[in-house]
């Protein structure tokens, strides 16, 4: 009888720790797609920061063009 529920228990505990198991495997994906969803979000923003820049160099020679025009 002890052996029985010594057996149901360490059944139990194996599922358990399976479970446990398949969680961290789950939260370890979740944090691996969230990091990746970061870095693209970073990326998407680098571009649009150098997009910004360029055009802010272009309007500045523009203006120094027009400054030289006008003297």
């Amino acid at each position: 009888m002890a052996s029985e529920e010594a057996r149901m228990a360490a059944e139990t505990a194996r599922t358990a720790t399976e479970d446990a198991r398949v969680a961290a495997d789950a939260a370890r994906h979740a944090v691996v797609d969230a990091v990746r969803a970061t870095a693209d979000a970073l990326n998407a923003s680098l571009e649009q920061m150098r997009v910004v820049e360029a055009m802010r160099r272009t309007l500045r020679e523009i203006r120094d063009v027009h400054n030289l025009d006008s003297n």
